[in-house]
């Protein structure tokens, strides 16, 4: 049992702070921009809320944060009002942030120097993975501190596995988003092919699943996507941010990504046609528009 602090309380954060005080039995404190959120989280879980990033950070073991990019996260930490500087000598800065390794490592810097950690620690499970505290939790950052916050993790994953120093974990990210970029891509085109060619599509991915084609995506996303229904998960404009986060990281180191930078025009088509809210599974849509 720790004392912790929750920043950032979206469809990710919400039930992520809920599984650490009530999996995890820790002494909970939340902070969230709209404070009506964190006022109804508070009447929900328990714990308590706090009006400044700063003030929910005073006192606590582990601070965790889940917002939306590295402006986002610049905003809670830094700053006269930022989650840094209410933190105590040794505690711990968690980041569950889909950013970039820059960001991370600058973070990780400006920490060490105020004698304070900083853990960059992205997530994949979506929405259902938050809700059922079955998320995977990839983390970069020095061996001994991420030792220390593993347990609190576990409140809400199912595996969580430090990959190395600070940036690790969101290098680790983009490979996780740039494999689901192609999966999704191929499923949409198999499901469009099985429907032009006169197939059941339904049937076929019930034969298919058994074999090498199977994925998470196929199991969980290919019935809505026959439906036309894209409102169960990861919205494209968050894609969009990710894949813009991959691609400008293999400019910088020299990977060629020729599919996940054809993936990311096709999710922008998509946009174009309304769908920004739309999930990632949404590709279908502009094969058949």
């Amino acid at each position: 049992m720790a004392n912790v602090a929750f920043l950032g309380l979206g469809v990710m954060g919400y039930p992520m702070a809920g599984h650490l005080k009530n999996k995890g039995h820790h002494h909970v404190t939340v902070y969230n921009r709209t404070v009506a959120k964190a006022l109804k989280w508070v009447s929900q879980h328990g714990g308590k809320s706090a009006p400044s990033p700063r003030e929910a950070a005073q006192n606590q073991d582990i601070v965790f944060c889940c917002v939306g990019n590295d402006d986002d996260l610049r905003s809670v930490t830094l700053g006269p009002d930022g989650a840094f500087a209410g933190m105590k000598p040794g505690a711990i800065f968690v980041d569950h942030t889909t950013a970039s390794a820059d960001v991370a490592r600058e973070l990780y810097a400006k920490a060490k120097d105020l004698g304070i950690h900083f853990i960059d620690a992205p997530v994949s499970g979506g929405q259902a993975g938050a809700e059922n505290g079955v998320l995977t939790v990839m983390c970069g950052g020095d061996a001994d501190v991420y030792a220390k916050a593993e347990a609190a993790i576990m409140s809400f994953a199912r595996a969580s596995r430090l990959m190395g120093p600070s940036g690790s974990g969101q290098l680790t990210k983009m490979v996780n988003q740039i494999c689901i970029a192609g999966l999704v891509q191929g499923l949409s085109e198999g499901l469009h092919f099985a429907q032009k060619a006169g197939l059941d599509a339904s049937a076929v991915i019930e034969v298919i699943s058994k074999g090498a084609a199977q994925s998470w995506q196929m199991e969980n996303r290919y019935k809505t996507m026959i439906d036309g229904k894209f409102d169960f998960g990861f919205a494209v404009d968050w894609m969009r941010k990710d894949l813009a986060i991959c691609l400008n990281e293999a400019r910088r180191n020299g990977a060629n990504l020729p599919v996940t930078a054809l993936v990311d025009q096709f999710y922008s088509e998509v946009q174009k046609m309304g769908g920004q809210r739309w999930d990632t599974s949404s590709l279908i849509a502009r094969l058949e528009k």
